[in-house]
């Protein structure tokens, strides 16, 4: 039989990143590419004996349909999180529990965006939420990204020039792929226009737990008096990611349309999951554990930027992240890094061409995303030796 794709997905290519992940299977290759928390860090012991008490004291809760919300506990666990820890209070916010923060991201699209609205990204952004929007039809306007975070020249021209902007999508802390964390001052910049403008922001915060240098920077949400912010999170960073455990929290007229635009997905997320979470959230060593995942990250990051420097030529810029998973590179040329990813992987190392993260993915690019959290210090040096080869011979 012969599928009729509908025009929605027609022009949706699959994750780069996932596609990349398919070559991984050859041990021998050295994975840069991924985004995956460092699995030593998982609390495995604390999530297997959460479970087996919860299976057997109270099973019909952790595997009966539980309501789209969330598990109440957790719901309330998470506010009070989002009190504490980021200053976000405001009367007229309520909080779903998703599966996964990238849900968040695509039931937000789902209750605001019409095929032909604009959805205002940072160019590079993050590729799932770019398949996202592209899947609802959305017109992608790309704004370029700064050392301190959007260019906010450019947003306002944006602005300007385009018709029915639906939301603005930003991860200020960290950002992925560039690892940028954008300034307060921008981040109160972009809050007054959206504000001004009548247009959502999405905050999709995934990162911002994993700080190593410096301060945690204020969330756009602590600054929302008006309901102008979607922010999105997830526990894959600081607990597992195959958990799929996520929340939003935005002003209660959203978040109920987004219950019932969840309740057609998935009804609900997997409840023991979300009592898992609740279970470990609540331990008195869970800010310890965040410590633990920032030392070791911290530790990796710095890895990473002395092979970076002592390999790489000259003419490669790179970010230097205070936090988060990720480095961004750039050859400054005429290349084209998707050609240049596969030689690398012939020569067995992995990264991620930067077009994956552009508006345009077709669009010749000379960027490239690296991630050290995955891989050893031994494997990051050697790794980054490599690619480091192939770009001095290429350069030359």
């Amino acid at each position: 039989m012969k599928f009729n794709i509908s025009d929605r997905m027609s022009n949706v290519k699959g994750s780069a990143i996932r596609e990349i992940f398919k070559v991984l299977a050859d041990p021998e290759i050295i994975s840069l590419a991924g985004g995956n928390p460092a699995p030593e860090l998982f609390p495995n012991e604390e999530m297997a004996e959460t479970a087996y008490k919860v299976l057997k004291e109270n099973p019909v809760a952790a595997l009966q349909y539980g309501i789209t919300e969330g598990y109440t506990p957790l719901r309330n666990s998470v506010k009070a999180l989002l009190k504490e820890r980021e200053n976000i209070d405001e009367e007229f916010n309520e909080t779903i529990i998703v599966t996964g923060g990238q849900q968040g991201i695509e039931l937000a699209v789902k209750c605001l965006v019409n095929e032909g609205d604009g959805v205002i990204v940072e160019e590079p952004s993050f590729v799932g939420a770019l398949n996202t929007f592209r899947s609802y039809g959305a017109n992608l306007i790309g704004v370029p990204l700064e050392d301190d975070g959007m260019n906010i020249d450019q947003l306002k021209k944006a602005i300007k020039e385009n018709k029915n902007i639906k939301i603005i999508y930003t991860i200020p802390t960290f950002q992925n792929p560039s690892g940028i964390t954008m300034s307060v001052e921008k981040r109160k910049a972009l809050y007054e226009i959206a504000k001004e403008n009548n247009i959502a922001i999405i905050e999709d915060n995934p990162y911002g737990e994993l700080v190593f240098d410096g301060e945690k920077s204020p969330t756009i949400k602590s600054m929302d008096k008006d309901g102008v912010v979607i922010y999105c999170s997830s526990f894959s960073k600081v607990l597992a990611p195959g958990m799929r455990v996520g929340f939003v929290c935005a002003h209660k007229d959203i978040i109920g349309k987004m219950v019932v635009a969840k309740q057609v997905s998935d009804v609900h997320t997997p409840v023991i999951t979300q009592i898992m979470a609740d279970e470990y959230i609540k331990r008195p060593d869970f800010s310890q554990h965040i410590e633990d995942i920032r030392k070791l990250y911290a530790h990796k990051c710095s890895v990473m930027l002395e092979a970076i420097e002592k390999h790489f030529p000259k003419q490669i810029t790179h970010t230097v992240p205070r936090g988060g998973l990720f480095i961004w590179c750039d050859l400054n040329g005429d290349y084209n890094m998707d050609e240049i990813a596969k030689y690398c992987t012939s020569k067995k190392v992995a990264c991620v061409p930067g077009s994956a993260f552009m508006v345009d993915q077709d669009k010749k690019c000379s960027a490239f995303r690296l991630n050290y959290s995955t891989v050893t210090d031994e494997k990051i040096k050697a790794g980054i030796k490599i690619l480091g080869d192939v770009f001095n011979e290429i350069i030359k």
